[in-house]
């Protein structure tokens, strides 16, 4: 799994492409640098042969046949790269240092190259020869050639190493690539971690700096520098919310305590005492409301992520419906938990107690009498599932995205009581856990999941112990 992450690095590819690039190119240039010379020495082997031919042509016209036979034995007895053939009619061998005519000489006029056999210090060797043969009169044949055998085999040569050449270039450049990967994910690493760290709720944590005052250590000093900054206003926002729960939450449960005591000593059936009762609701909304905005402030900004541990969800949900049953029964709502197997995930019992809560008081809530609110934990393929199904009106689904903002009602429910942030307080949970809100059709009703995502075996394991 390591090699394929490193494959699939961005400074893998880059290297590996300019590798690539750079051995073609190479081959590229040592081919037209060869092609350019074998084309060069071509033509200066047949422009010997044409001049051999030429003269030796001279010779025929000025001596005839014994003379030019007499010259082509002379030549052929130096032993140099020159071959010669001369043959008679029924193309016989007459004079010449080759045995015979080689099979592909049947073109007359054209430039062919051929093997031979050739004594070489009494060993017999084949060796290649480029030359020509051409008519002459009467009938006769002569062969004219010059043996390119050290070219031939330097282009053999070359023809076999540069493939060699080039998959060892393209070797080299996979190993370039992996071992610059490898450093580049390293460093990529420690920072992604570092990140998930934050994003765990330690704000303290700063990606690591290295003396190589590289590009990665000033792209960690600026994520720092933006970290020590997030971390200061964290600080700050944290410190306003202390001050704001310490200077209003307290006043509030002063008022509501002094209305509740001013209410014991009023007559219930006077005006003044349903004043009083109606002021007193209002302070609960307004309590209600500030504990509900504290809660997803903290959950959004991660600060109970320390009090993650492996829980079960079975009994929190029976927990949480025996709660509400009395008011499902109250309203005439059958409330049921369907039975299931151990349902363990990683997360802060509280507040996924209190997000259940919320989606079962809206179940309850929303449904007519008579109807019915199902809770049930589940593993599915995907996760692991918190459900509440209820048989009311539902949402629609266009208005899906919108209800879990905050303080978003909808039309039909602006004469029910309550603030508009259940649902965002549920999403908040979500997100801490890493998990979602998906809200679906019951048809009819709605049913809400809170899908979380499967724990670690070290977490099932911990949680067995």
């Amino acid at each position: 799994m390591r090699t394929l992450s490193v494959l699939r690095t961005q400074a893998f590819r880059i290297v590996f492409v300019y590798v690539a690039v750079f051995a073609l190119s190479v081959s590229a240039l040592l081919g037209f640098t060869y092609w350019n010379t074998e084309r060069a020495l071509d033509a200066q082997t047949d422009q010997i042969i044409d001049a051999e031919i030429t003269g030796l042509s001279e010779q025929y016209q000025r001596l005839g046949l014994r003379g030019l036979a007499e010259v082509v034995m002379s030549r052929s007895a130096h032993g140099g790269p020159g071959l010669y053939l001369l043959l008679d009619r029924g193309r016989q061998p007459i004079a010449g240092n080759l045995d015979g005519i080689p099979q592909s000489t049947l073109h007359l006029g054209e430039q062919i190259e051929f093997d031979y056999e050739r004594r070489v210090e009494g060993q017999l060797e084949r060796r290649r020869a480029r030359g020509r043969i051409f008519s002459l009169m009467g009938g006769f044949q002569l062969l004219v050639a010059q043996d390119v055998h050290e070219r031939y085999l330097t282009e053999k040569l070359f023809s076999t190493t540069l493939p060699w050449t080039v998959a060892l270039m393209l070797l080299l450049g996979l190993v370039g690539g992996g071992l610059m990967s490898r450093n580049m994910l390293r460093r990529l690493d420690q920072i992604n971690r570092t990140a998930g760290e934050i994003f765990a709720g330690d704000l303290s944590r700063r990606v690591p700096v290295s003396r190589a005052h590289d590009e990665f250590d000033t792209l960690a000093e600026s994520l720092n520098r933006m970290l020590d900054r997030i971390e200061r206003l964290m600080k700050g926002v944290r410190e306003v919310t202390d001050s704001v729960a310490h200077d209003l939450r307290t006043p509030l449960n002063r008022l509501r305590n002094r209305l509740e005591d001013t209410l014991r000593h009023l007559d219930t059936s006077g005006k003044e005492a349903g004043e009083i009762e109606a002021a007193m609701r209002e302070t609960d909304q307004i309590i209600a409301t500030f504990n509900a905005l504290l809660l997803i402030a903290e959950a959004d900004a991660g600060v109970t992520r320390g009090a993650m541990a492996p829980i079960d969800l079975v009994p929190v949900a029976d927990d949480v419906a025996e709660l509400y049953a009395p008011l499902a029964e109250e309203k005439g709502v059958t409330l049921d938990i369907k039975p299931a197997g151990a349902t363990m995930i990683e997360g802060n019992r509280s507040l996924i107690s209190q997000a259940l809560a919320n989606l079962i008081d809206n179940a309850i809530k929303y449904t007519p009498e008579g109807g019915h609110v199902s809770v049930w934990p589940a593993v599915t393929p995907v996760g692991v599932d918190l459900t509440v199904a209820d048989t009311g009106p539902g949402i629609p689904e266009a208005e899906r995205a919108r209800v879990v903002e905050r303080f978003v009602r909808l039309e039909t429910s602006r004469n029910s009581p309550g603030t508009g942030l259940g649902l965002s307080l549920v999403a908040a949970v979500a997100r801490l856990h890493g998990a979602r809100l998906i809200l679906d059709d019951n048809a009819p009703g709605l049913k809400a999941v809170i899908r979380f995502p499967r724990p670690s075996p070290v977490s099932r394991g911990a949680a067995r112990r």
